[in-house]
């Protein structure tokens, strides 16, 4: 796996922009809103991009003890759909630097390898396609991505002036859906990947994602480098290490619970897809987070165990 690069962030602060609107939302964070950028796509003033945090929303839900507000900004059962509304508006706001609405087009993500070709006519409060990737030219809109675990993927063609957005759990990643992504890029909007530069947002890393034998077949049925994406890892335990003798079973070698976990690299496994499909290692930005090790800052499905909100990903043309 390349080596990742300074993680970087620029946040914008919008706290003490409405102070009467903080009166309504007493919960509105005074952190601020934050969102995570690629510090190189800066370079291009056409492109819109930007991957949220937890951190500066109305949400109070997940952690009803804190004084400040939550960024939610997916339509769960437990969270109020105003409140995420408004919390949509302030990151897209935050995203696009300006007060202005901008529609945004979201999914209703499946875990599939199926991509959108999507425009202003897909935009809403509730997705319309059921897919895991989508795709446009069309200039002022953005392009959004709900994850609080799973992989989001951003491409945009420098050239073409096109951009891509992703969900890739380990599903969509078995069946590539950032691969045949990028050739739907090319058939679309005639794109090359030489001019494509993509981001890894954050997303749940190889130190935490633990998972079965299974999915490890399933990979190496898939790829012939899937091996190269799995490794063990021991849980450090301070009272196992220190009192072995407790944890000692009967069971025959091999069949007991204590041992090793399988732990699948996700990041790795996109990027290695996305040099397949083209794609120069040095235009593939990793962010680098892992979204169970700083549940301060991102919500976790894993970490959380089930009960947390949603990120959002979002990629856009600027008219």
């Amino acid at each position: 796996m390349s080596s990742i690069p300074e993680r970087r962030t620029s946040s914008l602060n919008l706290g003490n922009s409405k102070s009467s609107d903080r009166k309504k939302h007493p919960h509105a964070s005074k952190a601020g809103l934050e969102v995570v950028r690629v510090p190189a796509w800066s370079e291009l003033p056409w492109l819109m991009h930007g991957f949220s945090t937890r951190t500066g929303g109305r949400t109070t839900v997940y952690r009803p003890s804190q004084r400040v507000g939550e960024l939610n900004l997916g339509f769960t059962a437990t969270d109020l759909k105003k409140t995420v509304l408004a919390n949509r508006r302030l990151f897209v706001s935050a995203v696009t630097k300006s007060t202005g609405a901008m529609p945004l087009v979201t999914l209703k993500q499946i875990h599939s390898s199926t991509v959108q070709v999507v425009g202003k006519a897909d935009a809403g409060e509730q997705a319309t396609h059921k897919a895991d990737g989508m795709m446009t030219n069309e200039p002022g809109i953005l392009l959004g991505i709900q994850s609080a675990d799973c992989i989001p993927v951003l491409i945009a063609d420098r050239k073409k002036r096109a951009v891509a957005a992703f969900h890739a759990g380990w599903r969509g990643t078995l069946k590539r859906i950032v691969e045949s992504g990028v050739g739907r890029m090319r058939l679309e909007f005639g794109s090359r990947p030489k001019d494509l530069i993509a981001a890894i947002g954050p997303g749940i890393g190889a130190c935490c994602y633990a998972v079965g034998e299974e999915v490890r077949l399933e990979f190496e049925s898939q790829f012939t480098y899937a091996s190269e994406l799995f490794s063990e890892v021991y849980d450090s335990n301070p009272i196992k290490e220190k009192y072995p003798l407790l944890f000692m079973t009967a069971r025959a070698p091999g069949h007991s619970n204590i041992g090793p976990a399988l732990h699948l690299d996700l990041v790795e496994a996109n990027r290695r897809q996305l040099l397949d499909a083209g794609l120069m290692a040095s235009n593939i930005f990793i962010q680098g987070d892992c979204t169970s090790c700083r549940t301060d800052r991102y919500f976790s499905h894993r970490a959380d165990h089930g009960f947390t909100g949603r990120s959002l990903s979002v990629v856009g043309i600027r008219k």
